[in-house]
């Protein structure tokens, strides 16, 4: 059956040695333009990331089904590093391998770290107020975002009442106790709950499980040579590049947990940007699409001004910062996709998924309330969630055009 993606006269021209080909390769060139738009769309951090994937990349293009992007998310959910981007990458691996992995990783981060470092290397000339006017409007349609991705989640993969019991639990004991480590602790604890079902489901010939280590050498590799570099060098940019590397292979629950760690190390330990500029860079990277780990090109930036290297020197601090951030999540994804599939045919393993989905689906509602928190509790606020929900459910508007939408109503008001 011809992919939908792809016009039917272009596979019939096509010499029949060739179709193969020419339907991956175009394929995966309108993979890649899906990944850029939710690069340039996505806001609203990994919760309301894994909303526009599951509208696009699920419910439109059917790269894969709800159930596979959830057990992904989870997947990288309980891996340090940035969630969304793991996710994203992983989907690009599973479609076309390393190659397109690495371009899909470059396209769905390069938006925000280029804004983020241009940022860096003009903040002296940001107005904050006026960047909070303008974005006062998107923070509710992400949290609109939120909730349709809880909603559809808990759709497609709650059938059984243990399933229920878990997403509730999961979602009460996020939203009281908002610490990282717990996340990935209910989603292993949801994961072993249903493992004891594992005799319900049918029997599959077993396949010996090949574990292909390089990726995962490679990445202990770096965090040990970084470690022993950083100690003994004065070079700033080594030493900027084992703190990103060793943040991002220690951090858990996505890129809200890396603001306090960052400011606690970049501005009251090592005082390389003042409070108000670690403040500014954060509430421009809530406002921006794409992943909140572009934070860390924005602090490079400013910490290489020290160095005394002049715009170079920031373009490499920031360089420096989004390779060290990013690539620990990056190499533990790609050590552990390659043999997840393998490793699901095991009946333990394939029970687990309903627990881990579950607890999925929590995180998912109790993101939709602790996001809420913070703003005000104002008329307005409420409208533009119910209002965004509403209109996902209509399914008639793309994802980009409510969000651009909501900026010119913060730039006209």
């Amino acid at each position: 059956m011809p992919s939908p993606l792809i016009p039917q006269e272009d596979i019939q021209l096509a010499p029949p040695s060739r179709r193969p080909k020419q339907v991956k390769r175009v394929r995966n060139i309108i993979f890649l333009k899906d990944v850029a738009a939710l690069g340039l769309s996505a806001f609203g951090g990994p919760q309301a990331h894994l909303a526009m994937m599951l509208r696009l990349l699920v419910d439109k293009r059917r790269y894969l089904t709800a159930a596979e992007l959830l057990e992904l998310t989870a997947l990288c959910q309980i891996l340090p590093g940035p969630t969304s981007t793991q996710t994203i990458t992983a989907i690009g691996f599973r479609l076309g391998g390393p190659n397109l992995a690495y371009l899909t990783l470059l396209v769905w981060m390069l938006p925000a770290v280029c804004i983020m470092t241009s940022a860096g290397l003009t903040i002296s000339y940001l107005d904050k107020a006026q960047v909070a006017r303008l974005v006062q409007y998107v923070q509710p349609v992400a949290i609109g975002f939120v909730a349709y991705s809880a909603y559809k989640i808990a759709e497609k993969v709650i059938h059984t009442k243990t399933s229920v019991a878990l997403m509730v639990v999961a979602a009460m004991l996020v939203y009281q106790f908002q610490v990282p480590w717990l996340m990935p602790l209910l989603l292993l604890l949801g994961g072993l709950v249903t493992t004891f079902r594992y005799q319900k489901l049918p029997q599959e010939p077993k396949v010996p499980l090949r574990i292909e280590w390089s990726n995962f050498v490679l990445w202990l590799g770096v965090f040990v040579g970084a470690a022993v570099l950083g100690q003994y060098t004065q070079l700033l940019p080594v030493r900027l590049f084992e703190n990103f590397y060793r943040n991002g292979s220690l951090v858990f629950g996505g890129g809200q947990v890396l603001a306090p760690l960052f400011y606690t190390e970049f501005v009251e330990f090592k005082h390389y940007l003042s409070p108000e500029e670690f403040l500014s860079g954060l509430g421009m990277v809530q406002a921006l699409p794409g992943p909140n780990f572009s934070f860390a090109a924005y602090i490079g930036a400013l910490a290489m001004r020290r160095d005394g290297s002049g715009l170079d020197g920031q373009l490499l601090g920031a360089l420096v910062g989004a390779v060290g951030i990013f690539m620990p999540g990056t190499l533990l994804i790609f050590f552990l996709i390659r043999f997840w599939d393998q490793l699901k045919r095991y009946r333990v393993i394939k029970a687990s998924l309903e627990g881990i989905n579950a607890v999925s689906a929590g995180l998912v509602c109790a993101a939709t309330f602790l996001l809420y928190h913070p703003l005000p509790d104002t008329p307005i606020n409420l409208i533009l969630i119910a209002a965004t929900f509403l209109v996902l459910l209509w399914d008639r508007v793309p994802s980009y055009l409510i969000v651009l939408v909501a900026l010119a109503a913060g730039f006209v008001f």
